[in-house]
């Protein structure tokens, strides 16, 4: 299989209301909303003080945001497909998206789980084509029989 280039950064800069602006060293660059992110994972919490999201800066040579005082990190992959999810042009691309994100899943990993080869979960990850309605409702089911599964 070839080999995908991991996403890095290239810069970043918090913004007000929670949000940062994110370079990527490809040229891709997104306006990341990240409230709904601090409500919903309680390690981001203290992120929701308006000083304390300020102190966003790069890390690890732009592999991640962090802020150092508050010893949080997110991977610029993560960051990436949060900003995919919410940049997408339509409903299935933002349930697939959000699902892999859900789920912590590689490239292989969802391939795996959806029946469908690696190449072209990149091609969906990326935007580069249109999730089709039978791939969002395939991660909707997977996500069922897992909980009920648990």
């Amino acid at each position: 299989m070839a080999s995908m280039k991991r996403p890095r950064l290239r810069a970043v800069r918090p913004c007000p209301g929670a949000r940062l602006e994110l370079t990527f060293t490809n040229g891709q660059h997104f306006e990341l909303d990240m409230r709904d992110a601090l409500a919903a994972y309680p390690g981001l919490a203290p992120l929701a003080n308006g000083k304390a999201f300020e102190g966003a800066v790069l890390g690890d040579g732009g592999w991640t945001v962090e802020w150092p005082a508050l010893d949080i990190q997110i991977g610029a992959d993560t960051l990436l497909l949060d900003a995919l999810a919410q940049a997408a042009a339509d409903e299935n691309t933002r349930i697939f998206i959000r699902w892999r994100l859900r789920h912590r899943m590689t490239l292989d990993q969802a391939a795996e789980a959806l029946g469908v080869s690696a190449r072209s979960i990149s091609r969906y990850s990326s935007g580069r084509e249109v999730v089709p309605r039978t791939l969002a409702l395939a991660c909707l089911g997977w996500e069922t029989l897992e909980q009920n599964a648990a």
